[in-house]
């Protein structure tokens, strides 16, 4: 048999579709996979950002400053001095409702109560109840809205960052960065329109890790996933010609691959072809643009003073806000920020300070730098991590060095910039910090507003896949106008 011939007959049904998707059968496959590309009024353009927005948007980009490990609420942003009455008592079992516990208390016979081991004060002109691990924080307390009341199902690590960034604990979603990417597009034609960089914190050394699926694209087309940037050589790999290969060769190197996988995508239709093929040309770009974005040297020291001594070692929390500024007004749609080393199980006392030390002048020093440059009113900020800590300790009481435990119930998040009305506390928790007693935001309401700061309407940016409309609040959410300016 011709070999051609037994390759045609031998197509995996993927390239089946990606045939009929080109050429005479583009329409009728098009409009039996997403009908709504075909009806007036569609919100979906033909390259899948929105064609025009749903609101007016306050926010032309986000930066995500996620403290991965859960910071404990309790000592950093919800002052409960009730709690001081009953330290070292056990938590009611009306309070606890019965709630479930991880592996690590399930053991614990009793479930004593803890004050935090850390001073409040008020800050600002909205006198915003902040700890005394974050000063810096406090000196912009009336850009922040803190948001007291979020909620989550996720009990453990994984499937909690799964879902604060995905909107599913279950992994193969699109990562929120991916959404914003696919609905709005890139502002800038050099550098990715979403990227993310990591730090490593000073307080758990051996935190849980983060994987590449929570910046991924899931099933939208990979050119919107997350692009990780490295803190060490290259930022991204293989980005500087090997030797022997100069700019003209590789260009050179680049338009025959070009040729050769436009041919392919012509014989089988793939659209993933057609990524391949604009992930290499955004990467000759990048050759020139990455190394001019990493390169800090000609910033003032006025400058670099706002965000902390940490700011000139690569890999920290202080120079990757620098880099996120930096980010910002180049355009970059979505810039995540991950910091791990928050889950304090034990050695509380010890590793929350360090922890809040790693981000408290550099968040602070974000939000004043953007706010210089005239960024922030079109920038939204956005701090917190996947759930919350137990107001009752892991391990004893009689030990100055507990820990606390994981708790979804409640924790505390802060925003900041575009569309958020700053100087403000939104929702409340119980005497105990351990219950929602006002105005509760679960993780849909958080992303839904998210969406709507950038003008979209978080029910109608969705993307079909296996004959369902999937969105980021999946079939929930609802948009916290009380936070807005």
């Amino acid at each position: 048999m011709n070999p051609l011939r037994e390759f045609e007959l031998l197509q995996t049904r993927r390239q089946f579709f990606g045939k009929a998707a080109s050429g005479i059968g583009a329409a009728a496959l098009a409009s039996l996979l997403n009908p709504k590309l075909f009806a007036s009024g569609s919100d979906t353009g033909p390259h899948g950002a929105l064609r025009k927005l749903h609101f007016a948007p306050k926010a032309k980009r986000v930066i995500y400053l996620h403290q991965s490990g859960a910071p404990s609420h309790i000592d950093l942003f919800d002052h409960k001095p009730a709690m001081k009455a009953h330290h070292g008592k056990e938590l009611p079992d009306s309070v606890r409702g019965g709630q479930r516990v991880t592996g690590m208390t399930s053991g614990q016979s009793k479930f004593p109560v803890a004050a935090s081991q850390f001073e409040f004060k008020q800050h600002g002109q909205c006198g915003t109840w902040l700890s005394e691990l974050l000063p810096w924080t406090g000196k912009v307390a009336d850009d922040i809205t803190l948001i007291r009341s979020v909620h989550t199902e996720a009990i453990n690590h994984d499937p909690a960052i799964t879902f604060i960034q995905t909107g599913s604990e279950q992994p193969g979603r699109p990562s929120m960065g991916s959404w914003v990417s696919y609905g709005l597009g890139s502002e800038n034609e050099n550098l990715p329109g979403f990227i993310v960089l990591i730090s490593q914190g000073s307080g758990n050394l051996t935190d849980q890790p983060l994987f590449a699926r929570l910046w991924g694209a899931g099933f939208l087309p990979t050119s919107f996933q997350g692009v990780k940037f490295r803190s060490r050589g290259d930022a991204v790999l293989h980005l500087t010609n090997p030797p022997g290969l100069d700019g003209s060769s590789r260009r050179e190197m680049l338009d025959t691959l070009k040729q050769l996988n436009q041919t392919q995508y012509e014989r089988l239709g793939d659209p993933e072809i057609n990524t391949r093929i604009a992930q290499y040309e955004m990467a000759f770009r990048m050759q020139t643009s990455v190394p001019d974005l990493m390169d800090i040297s000609k910033e003032p020291e006025n400058v670099l003073g706002l965000y902390g001594p940490e700011v000139r070692t690569p890999g920290t929390f202080a120079s990757n806000a620098l880099l996120a500024r930096r980010l910002s007004e180049r355009g970059v749609r979505f810039i995540q920020l991950y910091h791990r080393g928050w889950d304090q199980h034990g050695n509380l006392r010890d590793h929350l300070p360090k922890q809040a030390h790693d981000i408290d002048q550099p968040c602070a020093g974000l939000i004043t730098d953007l706010k210089q440059r005239g960024l922030l009113d079109e920038t939204l900020i956005i701090c917190g991590g996947e759930f919350g800590r137990t107001s009752y300790v892991q391990g004893s009481i009689d030990n100055p060095n507990f820990g606390r435990d994981h708790h979804p119930r409640c924790f505390s998040v802060w925003m900041a910039g575009g569309g958020i009305r700053g100087g403000q506390v939104y929702g409340e928790t119980d005497d105990f910090c351990y219950n929602i007693v006002k105005d509760p935001v679960h993780v849909h309401d958080l992303n839904a507003t998210l969406l709507r700061c950038l003008g979209v309407n978080h029910e109608k940016l969705t993307f079909r896949f296996q004959g369902r409309d999937f969105r980021l609040t999946d079939i929930h959410g609802k948009v916290i106008e009380g936070i807005l300016s």
